[in-house]
């Protein structure tokens, strides 16, 4: 059974924290997916294994956390992560999948201070705006401006879009402004990723301005990136950054 926290505003967080050593893990999850995916749970494991503190969560309208997800958007799920964070003390290692890169970006433009270095994978930056709204047909656009839209998925029943999701999402865009990113970041991407494109990758690794950032693609990993090849990728790639971090 998961653990729960209160945010300052007002909304109810299911998390797992495995306590160790520091600086603590962080998985953030992409959009609709939940903290027991494999990702989270293979980096679970590895961290018990490791002694190395580790914590996982769900956004709010996620997985076993309070709120309906049609409520949410993306500067309600940034709140949720930084109130999650704040179970920990000292600095973290952020690990951001899909919507959870996007997400990380954000904590680390907030609060720079706690974050100590960044693993994304198949990081979906800006995907409001630039992937949904920038693909809708005119008449999804005036469905969603009525209220919301239903977009088919490949991983079970369709997205509800809310108008605020896209809305809001405009207040939290990281590729228009300069994104200082002042610690080590590796950014894992699949080729056969069709959700998360690969100039998506590239964009990032051009756009954010690090000390030590590298981009690994993989061929033929698709935007789950969970097989054994890419979840020791996950783990190589976490290892690395606290190496770097000492």
């Amino acid at each position: 059974m998961p653990d729960f926290l209160n945010t300052p505003q007002g909304r109810r967080i299911a998390y797992h924290l495995t306590n160790g050593t520091g600086p603590a893990v962080v998985f953030l999850g992409g959009f609709k997916s939940d903290m027991g995916g494999t990702k989270a749970v293979h980096l679970e494991d590895w961290a018990r294994k490791s002694g190395r503190a580790f914590l996982r969560f769900d956004y709010s309208g996620h997985g076993e956390s309070g709120e309906a997800f049609t409520d949410g958007a993306i500067g309600d799920w940034f709140e949720d992560a930084c109130a999650a964070i704040g179970l920990l003390a000292g600095p973290v290692i952020l690990v951001g999948s899909s919507m959870g890169g996007w997400i990380s970006l954000l904590v680390a433009r907030h609060m720079p201070e706690r974050v100590a270095g960044l693993v994304t994978i198949a990081a979906a930056p800006d995907f409001t705006e630039d992937s949904m709204w920038a693909g809708f047909s005119d008449e999804q656009k005036a469905e969603l401006m009525a209220g919301q839209v239903a977009l088919p998925s490949d991983y079970g029943d369709p997205y509800i879009i809310t108008r605020r999701l896209i809305e809001e999402g405009r207040e939290r865009l990281v590729l228009r402004d300069p994104l200082p990113l002042p610690f080590p970041v590796r950014s894992l991407q699949g080729t056969a990723d069709v959700d998360v494109k690969m100039s998506v990758a590239l964009r990032l690794l051009a756009h954010a301005q690090s000390p030590d950032m590298r981009l690994t693609l993989v061929d033929d990993a698709d935007h789950r990136f969970s097989d054994e090849t890419c979840l020791n990728l996950i783990v190589t790639s976490v290892e690395d950054v606290l190496v770097r971090v000492g």
